[in-house]
């Protein structure tokens, strides 16, 4: 059993992931209307990840015998002035996450919810590849700008993830 803290504190993180999955898509949306699928392809595949995250975290509140409550979810930057705009917010919105992790941990810490701390590490480790992800389209992108044959093979290599 966890505390009502911890279980308000995970609805809004399965709230915050939700919206990471709501901002992908709308990146994936924007990108395509840009005609670069292979970018937008990795952004929906990102949106579905980011579901996938909350719904591990909405599995462990059920698991531990409290209740879900979904909120509203925020709608996201639908507009971007280039690709590399697009990296750098996912890059910061990551970071974000990040910190809002971290944060759970430190309850649970306070808490001495070992459970929960157990639980969380996994978003520990996948943060710290999700803000790599992000940097790593970042440092391509500044080293091939944002048009000719360059873009056009990172869209393809974006559009290869599976």
């Amino acid at each position: 059993m966890i505390s009502k803290k911890m279980t308000e504190a995970l609805n809004k993180q399965i709230n915050a992931e939700l919206f990471s999955a709501y901002l992908y898509q709308a990146m994936s949306a924007w990108l395509s209307w840009k005609n670069l699928n292979g970018f937008a392809k990795w952004f929906t595949l990102q949106a579905q990840e980011e579901q996938s995250h909350a719904m591990k975290i909405y599995e462990y509140v059920n698991d531990q015998g409290e209740r879900v409550i979904l909120e509203a979810i925020d709608a996201p930057q639908t507009d971007y002035a280039s690709v590399k705009a697009v990296a750098e917010e996912q890059l910061k919105h990551e970071k974000k996450v990040t910190a809002l992790i971290n944060n759970l941990v430190k309850l649970a810490r306070e808490e001495k919810d070992v459970a929960t701390e157990i639980f969380l590490q996994w978003f520990i480790s996948e943060q710290v590849e999700e803000e790599r992800n992000a940097e790593e389209i970042i440092n391509k992108l500044e080293m091939i700008g944002d048009k000719g044959p360059g873009m056009y093979m990172l869209d393809k290599e974006m559009g290869a993830r599976e």
